[in-house]
């Protein structure tokens, strides 16, 4: 299963109805937890999401609201037995602050640090980018390896049934049948986790050709001016974000407390984000991953999607483990 489960959508002030931030991503057998904000750990609750769930934390920043809720979500696990390793992942200047946070929560799981201090992967088929906010801020992209998918007439046509479509798959090569004769190319989906930046070429990277991409949607095209002064997207710049990129479906979030609706903000996404589909978020909302697509929007032919072994694949799909 692909989904993304929204725990809290609120920036730096909560309101009645949103909770401070908060995202979960279930991605195959991995779960992956964005910017824990204050409550989170309640929120899990209201989600039906369980810690057991969570594989990985990815801080973004460490502005209270995308952290503070650490030492509960921790917390939560030790209670619960979870055995499973837990990575986090945060810039590397934050680690003090994130000693700290740590040393608040109920000792007892295995809890991994993983600090970065540049753009590059983190973690097989994780990678970041570096942000444009006022501290050092980084955004997620992860990436699913292109593979192919198996055409049943040509495997039946070959004579390949059975335990040799294992073969043919882990090989390449069958009895003279390659698995590019009976296969097409298969595009990895790719998401992206784009908080707390003004526009810049960080952003862009990671939004390109997303699948579903998350961006801050803080301030309306109305306040751009106050968007500048403290290094936030406009609902107006992350449509145009989503529409440069190529992405599928665009999800609002980090709303700030001066708009009681977000309407308007989905508007202006909207009318800049090219062919993506818009979401504005609201929490404990359950949004499915996007239809596979037939390939990468900058491609222009089957042909010229990079392919890959898939090897291995039947064991782990999403790259993480």
């Amino acid at each position: 299963m692909r989904e993304l489960v929204v725990l809290g959508t609120a920036s730096q002030v909560p309101t009645r109805t949103r909770n401070h931030n908060g995202y979960l991503l279930r991605w195959d057998g991995e779960g992956l937890l964005f910017d824990p904000g204050e409550g989170t750990q309640r929120q899990m609750i209201h989600a039906g999401v369980s810690a057991a769930q969570i594989t990985r934390i990815c801080l973004t920043h460490l502005h209270g609201d995308h952290c503070f809720g650490l030492p509960g979500v921790l917390s939560r696990l030790a209670l619960d037995g979870v055995t499973h390793p837990v990575h986090l992942h945060y810039p590397a200047t934050g680690q003090e602050a994130v000693r700290a946070l740590v040393s608040l929560a109920s000792p007892g799981i295995d809890l991994r640090l993983h600090p970065h201090s540049g753009a590059g992967p983190v973690a097989p088929g994780l990678e970041v980018r570096p942000l444009h906010h006022r501290i050092e801020t980084y955004g997620y992209r992860l990436v699913e390896p292109d593979g192919r998918s198996l055409l049943p007439d040509r495997l039946a046509a070959a004579g390949i049934a059975g335990d040799d479509v294992g073969r043919l798959q882990r090989g390449g090569r069958l009895r003279g049948v390659r698995l590019a004769d009976v296969s097409v190319p298969r595009p990895g989906q790719r998401f992206a986790f784009v908080m707390d930046t003004a526009p810049c070429a960080g952003a862009e990277e990671l939004a390109d050709g997303a699948d579903l991409l998350v961006a801050e949607s803080t301030f309306s095209d109305d306040d751009a001016g106050l968007a500048a002064q403290y290094r936030h997207l406009t609902a107006g710049q992350a449509g145009a974000l989503a529409a440069d990129g190529g992405v599928d479906t665009l999800i609002l979030t980090h709303f700030s407390s001066r708009y009681a609706d977000v309407g308007p903000l989905a508007e202006q996404a909207r009318a800049r984000a090219g062919g993506a589909a818009v979401v504005a978020a609201n929490d404990l909302d359950r949004i499915a991953f996007p239809k596979r697509r037939s390939q990468h929007p900058r491609e222009t032919s089957a042909g010229e999607i990079t392919t890959r072994s898939i090897r291995g694949r039947e064991t782990d799909r999403s790259g993480l483990r």
